[in-house]
């Protein structure tokens, strides 16, 4: 009789396949490009890749990959507006992606993707170096446009579970993130992501990591409205790291049970980092301690934190019991930077802020025009913000 397991991966492979089910060329047409499946290929290799050629319409290849397969061969036979699918299984392996308009997409919780035994060799090799799950790599002045990673778990590696550089667009979505040694999932000199409804827990430092440059300072990127939502992230050192970037929303994120929950970060940089909306998440009992390092005092007990940034708006949060002892502890902190530049012209409105210490909301950073408005608390720094 099948276990339960068994038939949970032969349902989630049935529905991913169909799902995907091929469109006929005599059904095809330019709004739904034909889907050209491909099949099993023998174990260490991955599906055998074709396409077909349709007048006038596009046609678009599915690439199946199965356990004892290679994800990697996968992305390296597909093309712009291609999928590879990652059907239930572990696959020890990190992979690099370079192709714009790629979709890399699993089965959720079923299709999980951990470090190799050994050094990886091809074109995964400097991704699997660095320590990362996935890699999405575009460069200077070219882009990567349009990729998309979805319903896959990345689990294990030393540094970051998906890191990416250099994107334009690129969507994450129903990721599970988990017991990466830094970031779960984390991006830099890119615009337009969309971090949408993934889980990140237990990693070493943020769930989510959004930054201008991963190791560096410089002035801030605008992100041309680059979105972080609906995500869940617990047990990490940080739940949201925002670092030296304008336009960009976090919003109806859970953020619960890391040392601090949500991180925008400034400095003095040029342009300044800000601009940004951070509304209607819940953020509560971020109470895990984390040591000091070279940058911040111990992290405990932090719900959200300004330092650093200019115009920003941090509304219709529910943040709730989060309590410690560190310099950044408390509910709604403004925190001088260490790095220089006062925070200047934020608006605190319209959130609930209860339970949290040593108080509800804080300004510790004496920037000018910072505003604390319609906000429902009851211990304020200084004395008047409740």
């Amino acid at each position: 009789m099948p276990t339960r397991r068994a038939r949970q991966v032969a349902g989630a492979t049935a529905g991913l396949l169909l799902g995907l089910g091929a469109a006929s060329p005599a059904h095809a047409s330019a709004t739904h490009p034909a889907v050209v499946h491909v099949h099993a290929g023998h174990p260490g290799s991955t599906d055998r890749t074709s396409r077909t050629a349709l007048t006038g319409r596009i046609a678009r290849t599915v690439h199946t990959v199965r356990p004892g397969q290679s994800i990697q061969q996968a992305v390296d036979g597909a093309r712009p507006g291609d999928t590879v699918l990652v059907l239930p299984g572990t696959y020890r392996e990190s992979v690099q992606i370079t192709t714009s308009d790629l979709t890399l997409r699993g089965a959720e919780g079923l299709s999980v993707i951990t470090p190799a035994p050994a050094g990886a060799t091809g074109s995964a090799a400097a991704c699997a170096r660095a320590g990362h799950g996935i890699c999405v790599t575009g460069a200077e002045g070219k882009r990567l446009t349009g990729v998309r990673i979805e319903s896959l778990t990345v689990s294990g590696f030393p540094k970051n579970g998906l890191s990416a550089s250099q994107t334009d667009g690129m969507t994450v979505r129903h990721v599970l993130a988990e017991k990466n040694g830094e970031q779960g999932i984390s991006q830099e000199k890119s615009i337009r992501g969309r971090f949408l409804d993934n889980e990140s827990r237990g990693n070493g430092q943020s769930g989510i990591f959004l930054a201008n440059i991963a190791d560096g300072k410089g002035g801030a990127i605008d992100t041309e409205g680059a979105q972080v939502s609906g995500n869940r992230l617990t047990g990490n050192r940080i739940g949201v790291v925002v670092r030296r970037l304008r336009d960009l929303v976090v919003e109806h994120n859970t953020i619960t049970g890391n040392c601090g929950g949500v991180f925008v970060v400034g400095d003095d940089g040029r342009p300044r980092a800000g601009d940004l909306t951070v509304r209607q998440n819940t953020v509560d009992r971020n109470n895990q301690y984390c040591a000091p390092n070279d940058r911040l005092p111990y992290i405990q007990g932090t719900g959200i934190v300004l330092t650093g940034v200019e115009q920003t708006r941090v509304t219709d949060n529910e943040v709730l019991d989060n309590v410690g002892a560190s310099p950044l502890s408390g509910g709604i902190v403004l925190f001088r930077s260490y790095v220089g530049g006062l925070s200047a012209d934020n608006t605190i409105s319209a959130n609930t802020a209860k339970g949290n210490g040593p108080a509800d909301l804080a300004d510790r950073d004496g920037g000018p025009d910072n505003t604390f408005s319609g906000n429902t608390c009851r211990v304020s720094e200084p004395a008047g913000r409740c």
